[in-house]
């Protein structure tokens, strides 16, 4: 390889490396001393296919051809592989094409047979994150949606469960709620207006789903501004490279790799009247009329946010439990929330589970019967109500996809797919992010982060992974619950309950001193490991604006944070969130007294008006 001319300009680098790359079937960028190098070689050697390789630690201008490689594939390291004039990327990518038989195709030529680079099944958060991010790396890209229409026949546009059923319109409208609240607090702080103050469902309504109606916009603009092909139709596989859309006629499209990003939808009770009269989370938010009485049936985030907001907008929520709250979270805060919810005005309906809905009268809103049995004996409960939400777990949508054509598997019981650190399936062109993975965290932000990185991995020989631990995530109930890391029971299964430390502290924040409500009934937690020099392994978060608060320890548990660093950094005053680097925590006290009693010792904490912080420690022993 003869050396570049001092004056030789980046186009004409740029010229010599394409024509390299034009002209050999197989063309390798290497160098002698790295191991991965002389495995892609070897590999080729055994597969009896000629190979053109540059060593770039052999040649005068090795560095410069190497940095003009990343301008032209994102890809710095070596090997660099290139196949009949396409990028195959580094040593992983080259042997994964080698193991799913792309590599096969790539040497025959038959790679152009694929209309596509990467189709993206699903126009979620995840799944348009990481299309436009293959398709800012040069690729080309589809990206197949379509919603399928509730019972109740609703539908939504682009941008997934979140933009449209879930967390942008249950923020808005919780934040409603919040609205409502600092109304009769504004009066103990000298506003005065018209004791008349009512809601309106319908101004509401309308304005949040102008909004998102904004967003499924936006979204459609930047797939079309990234040169993203978007097609609203219902996919499915039909062969390992071959997928179909389904909307009035069958359109079959082929592709070297999909991502399945089809998220989940509400999962029904399977009992009479349940989706011909109930309504689940896909359709309250954009409900034509106020809902009016309600029984929400279930315990989970979901379950509690709706309940929670619904009863701040003054009508009257019922919640049928039939276990625990916010099953996965800390029971010790999810109590804490649920007691909140009910002291203000939330009514729970512990362990009974509904059996029979009926309609009694028609309307906007109707009128429905609602027959439930207890979970512990054969009594039956019967109540009215205006409107009843579903709101009992989620179900991924990968059972009508054909999954089973291409031999991806799915977890029966659930629907969800088990998938390498990678985001790979058991067929190796075949991807999964969001919601359906198996053992992830179902967030927004975890699909998004995990799509781009996906899509960097696979064609921009980036290495980083998404990193599921310590995701920092917050519960919109009234009293709102935020989190990070391990909950008190997980973390006592991992490491023993003599090898944690627990700290804790209620307290009173100031926004709540003057109005004279929830005193002393915010709360903060934080669990240390011990064995590994009290590393904060759990935070948890019960008060005002709880995503603002998490979010920063997020980043510090993220960092490997300590007790010791946190009572070492300096609160911002008067904050509920210096609460947590407070050096006055409390632990957490528990010692037997009795074979059959614990006692519970407990730290009250507020602030006077003068800044002064009173503590008043409270022995209760639970018998």
């Amino acid at each position: 390889m003869p050396p570049i001319e001092k004056d030789t300009g980046k186009n004409e680098l740029k010229s010599q490396i394409q024509q390299l790359i034009d002209s050999n079937q197989v063309m390798v960028f290497s160098k002698s001393y790295c191991p991965y190098c002389v495995k892609v070689k070897d590999l080729f050697k055994e597969l009896n296919v000629e190979c053109n390789v540059v060593e770039l630690d052999l040649i005068e201008d090795g560095t410069t051809y190497q940095e003009m490689l990343l301008e032209m594939t994102g890809q710095k390291s070596v090997p660099n592989v290139f196949i009949n004039k396409m990028h195959v990327g580094g040593c992983d990518k080259t042997m994964q094409a080698h193991e799913d038989g792309s590599l096969k195709q790539l040497l025959s030529g038959d790679a152009e047979a694929y209309e596509y680079d990467l189709i993206v099944i699903g126009g979620g958060s995840g799944g348009l994150a990481c299309s436009k991010e293959a398709a800012m790396l040069g690729k080309k890209v589809m990206v197949l949606d379509y919603v399928v229409p509730t019972p109740k026949g609703t539908t939504w546009g682009l941008g997934g469960t979140c933009v449209n059923v879930g967390c942008i319109p249950k923020k808005l409208m919780h934040q409603t709620a919040v609205l409502g609240t600092a109304m009769q607090d504004a009066r103990k702080f000298g506003w005065e207006f018209s004791e008349t103050v009512k809601h309106n469902w319908d101004t509401m309504k309308t304005a949040v789903n102008n909004y998102i109606g904004s967003l499924n916009w936006g979204y459609r603009v930047a797939l079309r501004d990234k040169s993203v092909e978007y097609i609203n139709a219902y996919a499915e596989f039909i062969e390992p490279h071959k997928a179909t859309n389904k909307r009035g006629k069958e359109t079959f499209y082929t592709a070297a790799k999909f991502i399945l990003a089809t998220g989940e939808r509400p999962r029904y009770l399977g009992i009479p009247g349940d989706k011909e009269y109930c309504i689940t989370s896909d359709d309250l938010f954009s409900l034509p009329h106020s809902p009016g009485k309600t029984l929400v049936i279930g315990a989970s985030y979901v379950a509690l946010e709706c309940g929670g907001f619904l009863a701040g907008l003054g009508l009257d929520v019922t919640v049928m439990v039939r276990s625990i709250l916010l099953r996965g979270f800390d029971q010790d805060m999810a109590n804490r929330a649920g007691e909140h919810m009910e002291e203000h005005g939330v009514k729970f309906l512990r362990k009974y589970v509904p059996v029979k809905v009926e309609e009694l009268e028609a309307g906007t809103p109707g009128r429905l019967k609602v027959t439930a049995k207890s979970t512990e004996s054969d009594e039956i409960f019967e109540g009215e109500y205006n409107t009843v939400l579903i709101a009992v777990g989620r179900d991924a949508c990968t059972d009508k996809v054909g999954l089973d054509k291409i031999g991806v598997k799915v977890n029966p019981k659930n629907g969800k797919i088990p998938v390498n650190d990678e985001e790979q399936t058991n067929v190796p062109h075949v991807y999964a992010i969001g919601d359906i993975l198996e053992g992830k965290w179902e967030l927004t932000p975890v699909a998004i982060q995990a799509g781009k990185l996906l899509a960097r991995r696979l064609y921009k020989g980036a290495t980083l992974k998404c990193d599921y631990i310590n995701v920092p995530t917050t519960v919109f109930t009234p009293m709102e619950y935020g989190s990070c890391g391990l909950s008190e029971e997980k973390a006592t299964e991992l490491y023993g309950q003599d090898n944690l430390e627990v700290y804790h502290s209620l307290f009173w924040p100031l926004e709540f001193t003057v109005p004279g409500r929830d005193n002393n009934r915010c709360y903060g937690k934080i669990i240390c490991n011990k064995l590994d020099n009290d590393r904060v392994i759990g935070f948890h978060y019960l008060g005002p604006n709880a995503g603002e608060v998490t979010q920063g320890f997020g980043v510090a548990m993220k960092c490997g944070a300590t007790k010791e660093q946190l009572d070492g950094t300096i609160g911002i005053h008067p904050t509920c969130a210096e609460v947590e680097v407070d050096a006055g925590h409390y632990r957490y006290q528990k010692s037997r007294i009795q074979k059959s009693c614990v006692v519970e010792t407990t730290v009250l904490k507020y602030y006077s008006f003068s800044g002064l912080v009173t503590q008043i420690r409270v022995g209760i022993v639970f018998c």
